[in-house]
């Protein structure tokens, strides 16, 4: 076996150590060697989930990569590889069972619910004595750990801590396209890139205690291959612990690996590949030998056998800690009892007989939203201002797999869940209001993209004055002043309404003329799409006079995660551009007349309006009403104020929440809860998707009345117009899918805010302008929800539940989407969610293969 030249004076006692372990790894030929390892790097890689950037924010459920083991198998190698955890503290459970949130009756249908602690025959007494232990599962060292046993090791950076933060700031580096103004040669890759910057950087060494490293930093790897065979031929681990080594490895920088696998994921979506997750596990695995380098032959053997003693027990430590976290899961399922049984509770005491089963002449508008749980309180109080509203649920991206291209910019920003690639084109179009002159469309197009274009390059000059070293502070000298109209509002924030991005650069003559608008297709292509559309809401019969489509966005300032709370699933976009274009879609004559032809029937009053939900001050605004006819323009006088005091008496049920006394006047309420939103300093402008808990697929009249709490997810489903169960699959792979991630995005930041959650939102900076954050100056990029999402200050206002999925459809249909889809039947049988259904009157739930009476 040729011997790489990295650490030439180490090779003979790695040698030894490696064989005297494993000889297996030391007879294998060259070729099988090389494919054992690419492939053990590979699944250590594609365990780690994605994390999309800031400006496209979406929830993800940070272990969805390994939701083929069961969740306790996953907290369990969770807190083994990376000190993790998965299921929430048993301080935690101990607040709640001593609170009484947790009762006997949760404790004992957990002990009775749950497998394993049937075949343990555990027993209430065990459980509740267990949470006075807060022992956790001991983690496995890296070779870097047991290599890092200087005595003087206390006096400075571990060098755990200080290789994450070498590392992160060179990927900050590399990554960032937009918020430096010198940008680096990236050309060679990130590997390339990172042991570039090392040789160059002549502080690190001091920082770990290694003043002499720089001499060793001549024999990295070349390449990045011959840092993952160097290390793992070395080491001398069983190949059978392989994968698990290097997932370890990679949870040690898991922001930035996060990172690595969007990029991967993106590439993926288009047919492609992407290298930089496994460049980057190439670059920690390279730090091992740099420290061997440095620490010498001696210290390198006895690492060795360290490493190699640890980790020859590593399938039974993982066994013990999944033993050992059994009693976690009773007290998970236990938490999640008490909420069932109210929800259960609930939904019994809903009358069979709804409005939504009345004649479709009984009904005046129809009310398109979101799923999102925010737009459940303001659907139930909707509803109970003007009974001849019908509210729908529906994936706010309303059925429109699109990518929007603003008006004279290049960059197709996607409008639809990160699970799926865009497949239509959405731009802004100079439309005429119906009752202008006849003008020329194409030429006001062309004078608005100029007017724009030049408004941006302006705002490009003003800020490059600033941002060179030559002109910086001349700039400030000059244009210091002009900056207090902002530090004004800082001190006092305004009332106003919610800004739109969309409008930026935006000459105001064009504002109200500018429209998103579907490009791309020919009639029968639209018409086609139209169908499908209006098939899936539900919306192919009996439509009534008006039909709106409300997106929903957030308000705030000074946010860097201000795209999340617009939506947790479409990429971080509001719902506006999709609602516009399809409503535009629906109104057209052309594709009217061939939905006609396909036996869709739209009747000639019928009119389809978008608007949006303002999610933190629970406003509706409309969009585009100067196209619509008289009569249709009175029925929106009348819709747009039930809107109005459903919104007061939502923004009522959410004062409590946010602090606010419920009785302040209806006026001042709302102009509080926009100075809250324009509040720069405000950390918590609203609450986000914080306390969901439930996923309801079926009719309205199921759910219609019944106080939920904003906990739900509430998507429309007729199973009765749905005979081969294909729209039922879309949804569970669908908007299920999504559901499942938004709610375990809540669950792990609430459980792990250190390594799954990204701090305190008061101290990040914004990393490449869009990457992600540091919390403060360095360290891995964070993932997941601020710790201001999840916590009032006092205590946590999300309660780590995993998600109950109650669907109102035949068993036949569900279970053949339990057959057929793997990754819908895996989150069921490896226990990441409840599945329930209605059975008529009663609910009835899926365990273990078999749908079983509930017995909450």
């Amino acid at each position: 076996m040729d011997v790489p030249p990295l650490c030439e004076n180490l090779t003979s006692a790695s040698r030894q150590g490696a064989a005297t372990a494993y000889p297996v790894a030391a007879h294998a030929s060259e070729d099988a060697l090389a494919a054992r390892i690419e492939a053990a790097c590979e699944q250590a890689c594609q365990a780690i989930a994605p994390v999309w950037p800031l400006d496209r924010a979406i929830a993800v459920n940070p272990h969805w990569a390994r939701t083929h083991r069961g969740v306790r198998q996953v907290a369990a190698r969770m807190a083994v590889l990376g000190g993790i955890q998965v299921f929430p503290s048993r301080s935690y459970f101990s607040d709640a069972w001593t609170s009484e949130r947790i009762t006997h009756a949760d404790l004992s249908h957990a002990l009775v619910s749950l497998p394993a602690a049937r075949a343990r025959a555990l027993t209430a007494k065990q459980c509740i004595d267990a949470l006075r232990d807060g022992s956790t599962p001991p983690q496995l060292p890296l070779l870097l750990d047991v290599l890092d046993d200087d005595p003087m090791r206390h006096t400075r950076l571990s060098w755990r801590q200080a290789i994450t933060h070498q590392v992160s700031q060179t990927c900050a580096a590399y990554f960032d396209e937009h918020q430096a103004d010198w940008q680096p040669d990236r050309s060679e890759g990130l590997y390339a890139f990172w042991r570039d910057t090392l040789t160059h950087d002549h502080g690190i060494g001091t920082l770990m205690g290694i003043p002499e490293l720089g001499k060793s930093l001549g024999k990295l790897p070349a390449d990045r291959r011959e840092a993952e065979r160097w290390v793992l031929e070395r080491v001398g681990l069983a190949p059978a612990v392989w994968v698990d080594y290097l997932e370890a490895v990679l949870l040690t920088v898991n922001g930035w690996a996060s990172w690595c696998a969007y990029l991967r994921w993106q590439a993926r979506l288009a047919s492609e590949t992407d290298p930089h997750l496994r460049d980057l596990l190439a670059i920690r695995l390279a730090w091992g030998a740099i420290l061997l380098e440095s620490k010498g032959a001696t210290h390198g053997a006895r690492a060795f056998a360290a490493l190699q003693a640890q980790w020859s027990r590593a399938p039974s430590l993982l066994q013990h800690a999944e033993d050992l976290l059994v009693i976690d899961e009773v007290w998970q399922m236990a938490l999640e009892a008490g909420y069932q049984r109210q929800l259960m509770r609930k939904l019994h005491a809903v009358p069979r007989a709804r409005l939504a089963d009345l004649p479709g002449h009984a009904i005046e508008v129809q009310a398109a939203f979101c799923i999102d749980v925010r737009s459940e309180p303001l659907r139930r109080s909707i509803e109970a201002v003007w009974p001849a509203v019908q509210t729908i649920g529906f994936a706010g991206f309303f059925g429109l797999p699109a990518a929007y291209t603003p008006l004279a910019t290049s960059a197709a920003r996607p409008q639809l869940p990160g699970l799926l690639a865009p497949s239509l084109a959405i731009t802004d179009r100079i439309t005429a209001p119906r009752d202008a002159d006849a003008c020329d469309e194409a030429h006001l197009n062309e004078s608005a993209s100029r007017a724009r274009r030049r408004q941006f390059a302006l705002a490009e000059q003003g800020r490059s004055l600033g941002r060179w070293p030559a002109a910086a502070f001349s700039f400030v000298e000059s244009a210091g002043i002009g900056y207090l109209g902002k530090l004004a509002q800082w001190i006092l924030p305004p009332a106003r309404s919610r800004e739109r991005d969309e409008l930026a650069g935006r000459p105001a003559r064009y504002r109200s003329v500018c429209r998103p608008t579907i490009v791309g297709l020919d009639i029968q292509a639209r018409v086609a799409l139209a169908a499908h559309v209006l098939r899936s809401m539900g919306l192919d019969r009996h439509l009534a006079p008006m039909v709106v489509f409300v997106g929903h966005g957030s308000q705030s300032s000074n946010n860097a995660h201000a795209a999340a709370l617009d939506c947790g699933a479409c990429c971080g976009q509001t719902g506006e551009v999709n609602a516009r274009a399809l409503a535009q879609l629906l109104n057209d004559p052309l594709v009217r007349e061939g939905l006609r032809k396909s036996g869709i029937v739209i009747p000639h009053e019928t009119v389809f309006v978008a608007a949006l939900h303002n999610t933190t001050t629970d406003e509706i605004e409309g969009f585009d009403l100067d196209l619509l006819p008289s009569s249709a323009l009175e029925r929106w006088d009348r819709v747009e104020a039930a809107f109005a005091q459903a919104g007061d008496q939502v923004r009522r049920e959410r004062a409590v929440r946010l602090g606010i006394d419920p009785r302040t006047r209806s006026g001042e309420l709302r102009k509080l809860l926009r100075r809250r939103a324009n509040d720069g300093a405000q950390t918590r402008p609203e609450w986000g998707l914080a306390g969901n808990a439930a996923c309801v697929i079926a009719p309205r009249r199921r759910t219609q009345g019944a106080v939920l709490d904003g906990r739900c997810f509430l998507h429309d489903y007729d199973a009765d117009h749905d005979p081969d169960g294909r729209l039922l699959e879309q949804l569970m792979t669908g908007p299920l899918l999504v559901a499942h991630w938004i709610n375990w995005q809540y669950h792990a930041s609430t459980c792990d805010p250190l390594h799954l959650g990204s701090g305190n939102k008061v101290l990040h900076n914004v990393v490449g302008r869009k990457i992600g954050v540091f919390e403060g100056n360095g360290g891995d990029l964070r993932v997941g929800l601020a710790r201001q999402s999840v916590h009032d200050g006092k205590q946590w206002v999300h309660e780590p539940l995993r998600m109950t999925v109650i669907i109102d459809a035949p068993q036949r249909s569900i279970d053949r989407v339990l057959n057929t889809r793997e990754e819908v039947s895996r989150l069921v049988d490896q226990s990441w969610l409840h599945l329930w259904r209605f059975d008529d009157s009663k609910l009835i739930r899926y365990a273990d293969g078999k749908w079983l009476a509930l017995t909450l």
